[in-house]
């Protein structure tokens, strides 16, 4: 009998003054038995850096084949595929060829190892943004972990402050790669 994904609920409320975008989500964040507090609450990061109603998680890691997070026009369109962690570049072509706007979110103490090992491989991808944390953030998001969460995230100038009202983590994010327009 295979072990189920635990559910988990957050309520995150965003400022994005960068963007201009300020709104109230309803998550439902199923975690696979595999995956740890750190990855699930980056993917909650992500979803926070780029907040829209239209923005929905995939089914992650039990699917080979759908992103962590993505948003889709009306006409079922991938408009923005996102994936955390350290993915296979072969992985990350094949998501750039499907969607306009692909965005890798790098975290961990194997993110630059990883990041050498790819860099020059994705160079030539036109719609491709990536990002690395600091090494200090998924394991200070971690601990604000709990099966029902209240956030609010405030960006501005390229820095996210997540709180939950007890616990403030600030993110700074590392842009490494920018998509050419």
């Amino acid at each position: 009998m295979a072990i189920k994904a635990t559910i988990y609920k957050a309520e995150l409320a965003v400022a994005d003054m960068d963007r201009n975008y300020y709104g109230d989500h309803s998550l439902t964040i199923a975690r696979h038995p595999s995956e740890t507090d750190e990855r699930m609450m980056v993917r909650l990061l992500a979803f926070a850096l780029y907040a829209d109603p239209a923005l929905g998680f995939g089914k992650g890691l039990c699917v080979d084949d759908e992103p962590d997070l993505w948003q889709k026009d009306l006409t079922g369109q991938i408009e923005r595929w996102i994936d955390v962690g350290q993915p296979d570049e072969k992985w990350i072509r094949k998501a750039c060829g499907r969607a306009r706007e692909v965005v890798v979110v790098s975290y961990g103490r194997a993110a630059d190892i990883w990041w050498n090992g790819v860099r020059d491989k994705l160079a030539r991808l036109s719609n491709l943004t990536v990002w690395n944390l600091p090494s200090d953030v998924a394991p200070a998001l971690a601990a604000m972990t709990e099966r029902g969460m209240k956030l609010q995230c405030t960006l501005q100038d390229g820095q996210l402050w997540i709180t939950n009202g007890i616990t403030t983590v600030l993110v700074e994010p590392e842009r490494l790669m920018s998509p050419r327009i």
